[in-house]
């Protein structure tokens, strides 16, 4: 789960399911109860499925969940896209990076680098689309040293430049494909 409307979907379907939670957040909801029947988990898992998303069960499944949580919050806080990421991503999950690092790798197929800078890209492209900001403005706001480096980074990951990306009307990937 990565953002607001990820909590509000899990907040429907655990209504659907008559699961009332005591809390939900990026990632994970509280529940009252300290277990659900089987044929409620089985259609919860059914249900996130269909939303694209799946319940953690495993420890390791857990840090990587964690892990893409303190990126979010990394690319997504002005103030925090300031810090190494690594100290971001320490500070958020309580964990050494470096095993952080070869967890998700080792679960993703890629490293946290590779899946922060996916973030970044993404953030970019909504910024884009409010149409609010020139590049220079997200290319502060997002952390990048410069336009320029922005407008690098973003075309070697989408293929096309900031303004060609306007142009294009090219739609912003789903969250759970990056």
């Amino acid at each position: 789960m990565v953002c607001r409307h990820c909590v509000q979907a899990l907040r429907e379907i655990l209504a659907e399911l008559g699961v009332e939670p005591v809390e939900v957040g990026l990632g994970y909801a509280l529940l009252s109860c300290d277990f659900l029947p089987d044929e409620v988990l089985a259609a919860l898992d059914c249900r996130l499925a269909e939303e694209g998303f799946q319940r953690i069960t495993d420890a390791d499944d857990r840090v990587v969940q964690q892990v893409k949580d303190a990126v979010i919050h990394h690319v997504r806080s002005e103030d925090e896209c300031r810090l190494k990421l690594s100290v971001c991503v320490e500070r958020h999950i309580g964990m050494a990076y470096e095993s952080a690092s070869r967890i998700f790798s080792a679960r993703e197929g890629r490293t946290i680098e590779k899946y922060a800078i996916a973030m970044r890209v993404e953030w970019v492209k909504e910024l884009l689309a409010y149409r609010q900001y020139s590049v220079a403005e997200i290319a502060d706001r997002t952390g990048y040293s410069s336009a320029a480096h922005l407008s690098r980074q973003f075309k070697s990951v989408t293929g096309l430049t900031p303004t060609q990306f306007l142009e294009s009307g090219t739609p912003r990937r789903s969250l759970a494909e990056v």
